[in-house]
């Protein structure tokens, strides 16, 4: 979709105009329910979440700044309206602080590449929703500790904690997988700590609203 085809597409939706937010919305349907489904636990919570995100994009589009890009203001209400969900929803405790979780594993180890894009996803919805929403947070959208603390109400040591064992049960699931035989044999996978954008492009976005 070009440029000016999008503004007037954004331009119909701020007047109400059914027909643009239709379109806006098919257009825009893939890119948000990527975001969606890695913090939903399957297609049809993350089908929800969407369409509550659509609605906060068409009652507040007049406040979109046409000198961003489109794509990051809409990534960011996705997120939020992700988070929000998360929020409400909250039916497990939280592990106990885990001071030491900083330093066991570092960001930058990343998954095998011999796993591909749905083979990821699917691991990461079996997470506990505490610890799905970290490990999204952190290790995908590259927040801090410190920001998901905010962003969560949590304590920075509980979330520190939530992602060790995020990153503990997606080992145990690759390893699994592995002995299965469910993937190549013969194929010595990394113990997985993180996705990072080279294993899981193209549909990814930061929060400084740069396509991964």
């Amino acid at each position: 979709m070009g440029e000016e085809e999008l503004h007037q597409l954004i331009r119909g939706c701020i007047t109400q105009d059914r027909k643009s937010q239709k379109l806006l919305y098919k257009a825009f349907y893939g890119f948000s329910m990527a975001i969606c489904l890695r913090y939903a636990g399957d297609r049809d919570e993350a089908a929800e979440v969407m369409n509550q995100g659509f609605f906060k994009v068409f009652t507040k589009i007049e406040s979109y700044d046409a000198g961003r890009p489109f794509k990051a203001w809409l990534g960011r209400i996705m997120m939020n309206v992700s988070i929000d969900y998360y929020r409400a929803n909250l039916k497990m405790a939280y592990a106990e602080d885990l001071e030491t979780a900083e330093h066991v594993y570092d960001i930058s180890t990343s998954a095998d590449n011999n796993l591909n894009y749905n083979d990821l996803l699917a691991m990461v919805q079996r997470l506990p929703q505490g610890y799905r929403t970290v490990f999204n947070l952190f290790a995908i959208d590259g927040y801090s500790h410190e920001e998901i603390s905010d962003m969560l109400n949590i304590n920075i040591g509980t979330s520190k904690s939530n992602l060790f064992k995020a990153r503990q049960k997606l080992k145990q699931m690759i390893h699994d997988a592995d002995s299965s035989d469910n993937y190549n044999k013969g194929i010595d996978f990394n113990p997985v700590v993180a996705m990072n954008g080279a294993a899981i492009k193209p549909v990814f976005y930061n929060k400084n609203g740069i396509d991964k």
